[in-house]
Protein backbone atom coordinates (compact mmCIF):
# COMPACT_ATOMS: atom_id res chain seq x y z
CA UNK A 1 0.00 0.00 0.00
CA UNK A 2 1.36 2.93 -0.91
CA UNK A 3 0.61 6.53 0.71
CA UNK A 4 0.63 9.82 -0.76
CA UNK A 5 2.76 12.51 0.06
CA UNK A 6 1.23 15.85 0.65
CA UNK A 7 3.32 19.06 0.65
CA UNK A 8 3.38 21.68 3.20
CA UNK A 9 5.25 24.76 2.08
CA UNK A 10 6.98 26.55 5.26
CA UNK A 11 9.41 29.73 4.92
CA UNK A 12 11.63 28.89 7.70
CA UNK A 13 13.40 25.74 8.60
CA UNK A 14 13.37 23.98 11.29
CA UNK A 15 10.17 23.38 12.69
CA UNK A 16 9.04 21.74 15.40
CA UNK A 17 6.90 18.18 15.25
CA UNK A 18 4.42 19.00 17.18
CA UNK A 19 3.27 22.36 15.28
CA UNK A 20 3.46 20.74 11.95
CA UNK A 21 1.17 18.39 12.88
CA UNK A 22 -0.95 21.10 13.75
CA UNK A 23 -0.18 23.24 10.66
CA UNK A 24 -0.81 20.26 8.59
CA UNK A 25 -4.11 20.11 10.52
CA UNK A 26 -3.01 16.61 10.99
CA UNK A 27 -4.37 17.19 14.73
CA UNK A 28 -6.95 19.33 16.57
CA UNK A 29 -4.54 21.48 18.62
CA UNK A 30 -0.68 21.34 20.54
CA UNK A 31 -1.96 19.06 23.00
CA UNK A 32 -3.14 16.04 20.85
CA UNK A 33 0.09 16.96 18.38
CA UNK A 34 2.12 15.96 21.88
CA UNK A 35 -0.01 13.65 22.87
CA UNK A 36 0.52 11.21 19.99
CA UNK A 37 4.15 12.10 19.48
CA UNK A 38 4.91 10.63 22.91
CA UNK A 39 2.61 7.64 22.61
CA UNK A 40 5.06 6.85 19.48
CA UNK A 41 2.06 7.07 16.86
CA UNK A 42 4.33 9.55 14.40
CA UNK A 43 6.72 8.49 12.18
CA UNK A 44 9.76 10.74 11.32
CA UNK A 45 11.78 9.23 7.59
CA UNK A 46 10.46 5.92 8.57
CA UNK A 47 11.58 5.75 12.36
CA UNK A 48 8.85 6.22 15.13
CA UNK A 49 9.81 9.44 16.99
CA UNK A 50 8.99 10.34 20.51
CA UNK A 51 10.25 13.92 20.74
CA UNK A 52 8.08 16.59 20.77
CA UNK A 53 9.87 19.29 19.36
CA UNK A 54 12.06 17.44 17.11
CA UNK A 55 13.39 19.34 14.31
CA UNK A 56 12.21 18.83 11.04
CA UNK A 57 13.66 19.74 7.86
CA UNK A 58 12.68 20.75 4.21
CA UNK A 59 12.30 17.47 2.65
CA UNK A 60 11.73 15.08 5.93
CA UNK A 61 8.64 12.95 5.81
CA UNK A 62 6.15 12.74 8.62
CA UNK A 63 3.37 10.03 8.44
CA UNK A 64 0.74 9.93 11.33
CA UNK A 65 -2.53 8.51 10.80
CA UNK A 66 -2.20 6.81 7.23
CA UNK A 67 -1.04 10.44 6.13
CA UNK A 68 2.88 11.42 5.10
CA UNK A 69 3.54 15.29 4.88
CA UNK A 70 6.88 16.96 3.81
CA UNK A 71 7.60 20.33 4.51
CA UNK A 72 9.28 21.91 1.24
CA UNK A 73 10.10 25.38 0.79
CA UNK A 74 8.37 27.67 -0.35
CA UNK A 75 10.19 31.12 -2.84
CA UNK A 76 7.87 33.73 -1.76
CA UNK A 77 7.25 34.50 2.06
CA UNK A 78 3.81 35.47 3.02
CA UNK A 79 3.44 39.35 3.71
CA UNK A 80 3.21 40.21 7.74
CA UNK A 81 -0.06 40.95 8.78
CA UNK A 82 -1.05 45.00 9.10
CA UNK A 83 -0.56 45.72 12.87
CA UNK A 84 -3.91 46.30 14.02
CA UNK A 85 -4.30 50.61 15.53
CA UNK A 86 -4.24 51.26 18.90
CA UNK A 87 -7.69 51.67 20.67
CA UNK A 88 -7.41 53.48 23.85
CA UNK A 89 -9.70 52.63 26.43
CA UNK A 90 -11.74 55.67 28.01
CA UNK A 91 -10.65 57.26 31.39
CA UNK A 92 -12.98 55.63 33.99
CA UNK A 93 -10.53 56.81 36.60
CA UNK A 94 -13.22 58.21 38.45
CA UNK A 95 -15.55 55.46 38.88
CA UNK A 96 -12.77 52.86 40.05
CA UNK A 97 -11.67 55.38 42.27
CA UNK A 98 -14.93 55.81 43.81
CA UNK A 99 -15.76 51.89 43.99
CA UNK A 100 -12.28 51.11 45.63
CA UNK A 101 -12.65 54.27 48.20
CA UNK A 102 -14.61 52.72 51.58
CA UNK A 103 -17.56 54.61 52.34
CA UNK A 104 -16.65 57.01 54.91
CA UNK A 105 -20.21 57.20 56.70
CA UNK A 106 -20.33 53.45 57.22
CA UNK A 107 -16.14 53.42 58.47
CA UNK A 108 -16.69 56.48 61.05
CA UNK A 109 -20.51 55.96 61.94
CA UNK A 110 -21.11 55.65 66.33
CA UNK A 111 -22.86 52.52 65.51
CA UNK A 112 -19.78 50.35 63.55
CA UNK A 113 -17.60 51.96 67.17
CA UNK A 114 -19.90 51.07 69.26
CA UNK A 115 -20.16 47.23 68.06
CA UNK A 116 -16.47 47.00 68.03
CA UNK A 117 -15.86 48.90 71.25
CA UNK A 118 -18.31 45.99 72.68
CA UNK A 119 -16.44 43.71 71.45
CA UNK A 120 -13.47 45.15 73.38
CA UNK A 121 -13.43 45.30 77.46
CA UNK A 122 -13.12 48.34 78.90
CA UNK A 123 -9.25 47.81 79.88
CA UNK A 124 -5.73 49.04 79.74
CA UNK A 125 -4.01 48.24 76.26
CA UNK A 126 -0.28 47.02 77.92
CA UNK A 127 1.52 47.38 74.39
CA UNK A 128 0.24 51.17 73.63
CA UNK A 129 -0.78 52.48 77.36
CA UNK A 130 -4.38 53.30 75.60
CA UNK A 131 -7.54 52.61 77.27
CA UNK A 132 -10.98 51.57 75.22
CA UNK A 133 -14.01 53.48 75.39
CA UNK A 134 -17.10 52.40 75.11
CA UNK A 135 -19.96 54.51 73.96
Amino acid sequence: MEIEVLAIELYEEPIELCKLLKIANLVGGGGEAKMVITEGYVYLNGEVEYQKRKKVYFEDIVQFNDEAIMPILSDEPKPAPEPKPAVKKANNSSKNSSSKKPNSKTKNSPKNKSQKAEKKPSSNNSRTGRKSISF
